[in-house]
């Protein structure tokens, strides 16, 4: 499957579970497409494996504040409780994954990163999936929260966690070819 023509962006900030942003990027990056680190945070980021241990540190690519929906086919938003937490409550990050819904682009979310849906007030009336602990949070914001490893609905692709990668890979890069 050939994605040379797309590019996505990867919104995250320190915190972020790793995994869940380098295999989703491989997997778009052997593709073909180009995957750019979209942040509030500057010049690197730290980020996690599960919420208590280091892992390697990614350099970001483009400030939140400067990025734009009309650059970018698709949003992946990897998880982390840090990560997830900390973009939830900033404001230009709120504003791009807005921009990506009203555009009608994909948006891909894992694990505890669709609070931001809730944030955004876009998860209301959607069918979607994430870590069970954010579930009553996505409820209350108006989604229908289900236990499934993937769930596509329209635009909207989300998974519950780490081990449901291989599922939300293949149903990132259906969305976008």
């Amino acid at each position: 499957m050939a994605l040379s023509d797309k590019k996505v962006a990867f919104l995250l900030t320190r915190g972020v579970e790793q995994i869940e942003l380098t295999d989703p990027r491989s997997a778009l990056d052997e593709a073909g497409a180009t995957t750019v680190i979209v942040s509030p945070s500057e010049g690197t980021l730290q980020a996690m494996e599960g919420d208590w241990d280091h892992a390697d540190t990614f350099d970001i690519d483009v400030p939140v504040s400067e990025a734009s929906a009309d650059d970018y086919d698709m949003l992946v938003l990897p998880g982390g409780t840090l990560n997830a937490d900390a973009l939830r409550t900033d404001a230009d990050a709120v504003a791009l994954v807005k921009a990506f819904f009203a555009a009608d682009k994909p948006v891909a979310a894992i694990c505890h990163a669709p609070w931001i849906l809730a944030e955004a007030d876009v998860a209301r009336g959607r069918k979607l999936t994430s870590y069970t602990s954010t579930r009553t949070d996505l409820v209350n914001a108006g989604a229908e929260w289900e236990d499934s490893e993937v769930v596509v609905d329209g635009n909207l692709i989300t998974s519950r966690n780490p081990g449901d990668l291989e599922a939300f890979n293949r149903a990132i890069a259906d969305a976008l070819s």
